[in-house]
């Protein structure tokens, strides 16, 4: 690959250019082919895999369940990897095939709900929690929680890509997204220096959101690019994730549609509480 490039006069799509995930996305939406969804027994039918925007619904879920609220739910592991989002079933609840996808049964139609962020502010309406109902508080969740989507582009799209999963390295990209990416962490350590959570006082939707992107690349965790963006520079982004991987729902939430890491952490599927102890990959592997 030369060190130029000229655009030529109409794009072509080359697959085999598009890096580690070149099979998980394509220039045309809809199915590729037919498969049904499965479907649990609990009023919240989840589809999505233990990426840092499924790993928000799964704490949300065990979130809520931890305060009391009735909300049961199945989740079912899609592998990206293997195209299972361009399946019919997948592409008619979310018609931009990305996960995490949701379907909510309590009703009397099931309701289709996409984008990470739509889901969170569903659930936090739909129960009353982790959400101000009204007021500047709410406005400041809805702030970070708008910050984080818009964000995590430059951050997954652009800096984890070209640092991690690019076909070769090129220095123009990798400083353009870590110069980006060093400057939202700056944000958050400002942002937290002189309060518990992203949005004040409370634990919210917003640090949802925003932990499994930037609390695991504070961590060292994502992309391993700690050392590469000297993360243990930002103090405050540091203390509020440890804070936040505290929470025994937290813990349990990343587990949940989790492919990778230590067996013992992984819970492909999630359809009682009692799976935390009794299905994960280790405990399986034992059984089998």
């Amino acid at each position: 690959m030369s060190d130029t490039y000229t655009p030529p006069e109409v794009w072509t799509w080359e697959q085999e250019n598009g890096g580690t995930f070149a099979s998980t996305n394509r220039p045309i939406a809809g199915a590729t082919h037919d498969k049904e969804l499965p479907v649990g027994k609990h009023p919240f039918q989840l589809y999505s895999m233990g990426t840092p925007n499924g790993v928000k619904i799964t704490v949300m879920f065990e979130e809520l369940l931890a305060a009391g609220h009735d909300a049961e739910y199945d989740a079912w592991l899609i592998r990206i990897g293997d195209g299972d989002q361009f399946g019919s079933g997948f592409v008619e609840v979310n018609p931009n095939s990305k996960i995490p996808a949701l379907v909510d049964r309590s009703g009397a139609e099931p309701l289709h709900v996409f984008e990470s962020g739509s889901i969170l502010i569903h659930l936090a309406e739909k129960f009353g929690a982790f959400l101000p109902s009204s007021g500047p508080e709410r406005t400041e969740v809805m702030n970070w929680l708008m910050w984080q989507m818009g964000s995590a582009p430059y951050l997954g799209g652009g800096f984890g890509h070209f640092y991690a999963y690019a076909p070769e390295k090129w220095q123009y990209p990798i400083d353009r997204f870590a110069m980006e990416t060093k400057r939202q962490l700056d944000v958050l350590d400002k942002r937290l220096a002189d309060r518990p959570y992203i949005a004040g006082n409370d634990y919210s939707i917003a640090d949802m959101a925003i932990w499994p992107w930037y609390g695991n690349l504070a961590l060292g965790r994502q992309y391993n690019a700690g050392t590469f963006l000297s993360v243990h520079e930002y103090k405050n982004v540091v203390a509020w994730a440890e804070k936040i991987l505290d929470r025994p729902t937290v813990q349990r939430g990343r587990m949940v549609n989790r492919t990778m890491g230590d067996p013992s952490e992984q819970l492909w599927e999630r359809h009682d509480a009692s799976d935390f102890e009794t299905q994960t990959q280790d405990k399986i592997g034992e059984n089998a």
